[in-house]
């Protein structure tokens, strides 16, 4: 029996990506752990392995596709005597998508249908040249029927209340997909009205709904033809986009800021640089102020444990170790956050070697799932712009973010006398719902007293 290759889960967030390439042709022979295909996700890109030894007999999703869900086929492989001829029901390779182009065409008035499933959440613009028409709404008559749909293509048709056994499927055997959700909220056939209509006059009035976010094509009608050009959303972009607001919307946040003198910290550097052992004429590493930073949070989270914490619905989670993420900015756009694990373990000069080679591998997406998932916290740093404070966004589970500003002189009082002294702006974001006020201010002032006095790092 032909074996089915499907899209790989490489994460366990993960809902869909992109196969950005094949690596193998039909007819090809294959092992197991020849590496076939390499994925993209919304962080890395990834190499995936056969499973099986045989030959790849049909590639039923050409690379360069995006958005192919998780378990959709994307290949069969056949083993030793089998017969083509049970590829007879296979599809055919999907054609990688055309770029996005920069106007789509008006949305047709659809017409709502009575129906006693929920409103739909929002209202989206409809998709230029949906890919599959849906079929009238079928009232629950089907519902004893099994749908086949991908994971993606579930939560979309529930997200805009669409009936899924109202929608034709275009994917392997007829497996509904993510372009047949968008073609049926397009089409307008198979969504769901909001509400029956009232039967008396004494019904109770409808709730009013929530103001929805303005569509697509309301926001291009607000600038000239022509003034813009479209930039299609990756995948990374959406992952940041939908976390974000995620946080912004659940996670109730406060901010607590502090200002630390760093002189001491600067001459500390200064010679623990200076000690670093030579590797072919160079250093063989360089501490950072970043570097001390992350240091001075793993440190401050082990002297204030009650801090270290993330937060579920059924209990406190208190970790061990201060795992602490890094926020990476990527060329061109977007960001990733390798974590540095135990870093109260860890000395100086380990940290640096660490995100010197997480800074290069995630520049070129090579970080593996296990390398920026988790994290008890994380450090963002904008100081090297110039910035000098700001407000970071926690990123769940995660109760705590710190914001770095950048060093500069200012006059400070000592002993009744003004001097210069260089000063750096820090910003702590907590989660009030695991880190309280005093809490949150007692592990801020913990930092400020690392940084400060940052010998206290290294004993």
């Amino acid at each position: 029996m032909p074996t089915n290759i499907l899209m790989p889960a490489l994460s366990p967030t993960m809902e869909k990506g992109n196969l950005a390439k094949w690596l193998v042709k039909e007819g090809d022979e294959v092992k197991s752990g020849d590496v076939i295909a390499e994925i993209e996700t919304d962080k890395a890109t990834m190499e995936v392995e056969a499973v099986d030894e045989g030959k790849i007999a049909k590639i039923l999703v050409a690379e360069g596709t995006a958005d192919v869900a998780v378990n959709e086929l994307i290949a069969i492989l056949l083993g030793d005597g089998e017969d083509e001829s049970a590829l007879k029901d296979a599809g055919d390779a999907k054609a990688a998508p055309e770029p996005a182009k920069a106007e789509a065409p008006k949305p047709e008035a659809s017409k709502p249908e009575a129906s006693k499933a929920e409103a739909p959440k929002s209202e989206e613009a409809p998709k230029p040249e949906p890919k599959a028409e849906a079929k009238p709404a079928s009232n629950g008559h089907d519902k004893g029927a099994r749908v086949f749909a991908s994971p993606l293509a579930r939560r979309l048709a529930k997200e805009a209340g669409i009936d899924l056994s109202a929608v034709s499927g275009s994917g392997p055997h007829g497996r509904v997909v993510k372009a047949d959700v968008e073609g049926a909220k397009a089409s307008g056939g198979a969504k769901q009205a909001a509400a029956p209509a009232a039967t008396s006059a004494d019904a109770p009035a409808p709730a009013a709904k929530a103001s929805a976010p303005a569509s697509d094509e309301a926001i291009k009608k607000l600038f000239p033809e022509g003034s813009f050009e479209e930039i299609p959303h990756d995948g990374m972009r959406k992952t940041i986009a939908r976390r974000m607001t995620e946080a912004r919307q659940t996670v109730p946040t406060f901010y607590v800021t502090v200002d630390c003198e760093i002189d001491a910290l600067l001459k500390l550097r200064e010679q623990i640089n200076a000690s670093a052992p030579q590797k072919d004429g160079k250093p063989d590493w360089k501490v950072s102020v970043n570097d001390m930073v992350i240091k001075a949070l793993g440190v401050a989270l082990a002297q204030v444990p009650d801090a270290n914490v993330s937060w579920t619905e059924g209990a406190m989670l208190k970790h061990k170790h201060a795992d602490v993420g890094v926020a990476v900015a990527l060329p061109g756009n977007g960001l990733i956050t390798p974590i540095i694990r135990a870093v109260e373990t860890k000395t100086l000069s380990t940290i640096a070697k660490e995100m010197k080679d997480f800074s290069a591998r995630a520049k070129e997406r090579k970080l593996k799932p296990e390398e920026y998932q988790g994290g008890t916290t994380a450090v963002s740093n904008l100081g090297m712009f110039g910035v000098k404070d700001f407000t970071a966004v926690i990123n769940p589970p995660h109760s705590t973010i710190l914001a770095v500003g950048g060093g500069e002189k200012r006059a400070v009082v000592k002993g009744d006398q003004i001097v210069a002294a260089t000063v750096m702006s820090l910003t702590l974001s907590c989660d009030h719902r695991s880190v309280d006020g005093a809490l949150g201010a007692t592990l801020i002032s913990a930092i400020k007293r690392l940084i400060e006095n940052p010998m206290g790092m290294l004993v």
